[in-house]
């Protein structure tokens, strides 16, 4: 029998002109495999959490931007890359907080441009399928960064631990093993008996509905709890360490993450217990300074009135404050687990370093 993990989260279909995702909003009482095929499908997959999870988002949008291209009939390079940033400012508008959107389709436009340099000459059929190819490398990427945060998010795990994370940080958010949970997969490879608490994650309960689903799947012991029950449990001692995800880390170390991560890391705080934001460099926005400056996304009041329930749970006319995200400021993460090691505090010096080494290894590729 298929268990979750045997699923591709995204993937390309080229000979149907589409890319292919686990329906997450079914899940987990049914896994529902969609083929998406036009801008409209795409943006609303994204907007709608039919896909989600920055890394994985970040793929979609490879692909998605490539497939909304690959019929362009532009006759001349200028109308081409119109018609791409028209189709990619539009992909761009579906979720403004989680950077790996954004960074995917600044990524596709920047190696279109370079590969028209190359060319010379206007090649509309060479550009397209430069464009498959780098949205296939951002998926293989992808599984190889979560490989890499799991083996430096390994090193923080000991046998035994008792392990908090909220909302999901795992593989349904990326293409394999996760950010978060990817440090729990490979110690759980590696035999250790290792205990994983889920937040519930309130409104959407991507904590329960999934990350618990996936983990549970994996024979990983794995227990989900309320929201608000966090801190009785970090006070009973049964948690060592605590794992999250994130959508955006700004420069200073403030990471932006599901609503209610900046509660957990807060009381973490309180209990010593280290709090670890796992997160790929391609979350990490070196433009934005502080937490202060990303944008949270405002989400509809019905998701916590009525989304889960037979009967409305709220007064008809009733005001929702419902945003997708907080941030959780530096001083509360003890470290930021990334594809190169782990950063420390103070974070801006250590975000500082890790800019430089990307940008001397990109410039050794460029030569």
């Amino acid at each position: 029998m298929k268990s979750i993990l045997d699923y591709e989260t995204v993937a390309l279909i080229d000979d149907d002109d589409a890319m292919e995702i686990i329906d997450q909003t079914k899940l987990p009482g049914t896994t529902e495999m969609i083929r998406l095929r036009t801008g409209e499908e795409i943006w609303n997959a994204i907007y709608l959490l039919q896909v989600r999870g920055a890394p994985a988002i970040g793929v979609a949008a490879g692909f998605g931007l490539y497939i909304l291209m690959k019929h362009s009939q532009a006759p001349t390079y200028d109308e081409f890359m119109k018609e791409l940033k028209e189709k990619s400012d539009y992909l761009n508008s579906s979720r403004p907080t989680a950077v790996n959107l954004s960074w995917a389709l600044k990524r596709m436009e920047a190696h279109v441009v370079k590969v028209a340099e190359e060319l010379g000459d206007y090649d509309r059929d060479a550009l397209i399928t430069a464009m498959r190819e780098e949205s296939e490398r951002i998926k293989a990427e992808d599984i190889d960064v979560c490989r890499r945060i799991g083996e430096n998010g390994l090193t923080l795990i000991k046998d035994g631990y008792g392990l908090l994370t909220h909302c999901n940080a795992g593989q349904l958010a990326t293409c394999k093993y996760g950010t978060a949970t990817a440090p729990m997969y490979l110690a759980h490879e590696k035999g250790y008996k290792i205990k994983v608490f889920c937040d519930e994650t309130r409104p959407l309960l991507q904590g329960a509905r999934l990350t618990a689903y996936e983990l549970h799947s994996a024979g990983i012991d794995t227990t989900v709890l309320c929201d608000n029950m966090s801190a009785s449990l970090m006070k009973s001692g049964a948690i060592d360490a605590i794992f999250v995800g994130c959508d955006r880390v700004a420069a200073n170390g403030d990471a932006a993450n599901k609503i209610g991560t900046s509660v957990v890391a807060t009381v973490a705080k309180r209990y010593n217990i280290p709090f670890y934001v796992c997160a790929p460099t391609s979350t990490i926005d070196f433009n934005t300074k502080t937490g202060d400056d990303i944008k949270i996304e405002q989400r509809k009041s019905e998701e916590v009135t009525e989304m889960w329930y037979k009967e409305r749970m709220a007064p008809e006319g009733v005001k929702v404050y419902n945003p997708a995200f907080d941030v959780t400021d530096n001083e509360l993460i003890t470290g930021i687990v990334t594809e190169y090691g782990v950063l420390r505090a103070p974070y801006d010096v250590s975000i500082g370093k890790l800019f430089d080494t990307m940008q001397s290894r990109l410039n050794k590729t460029d030569n």
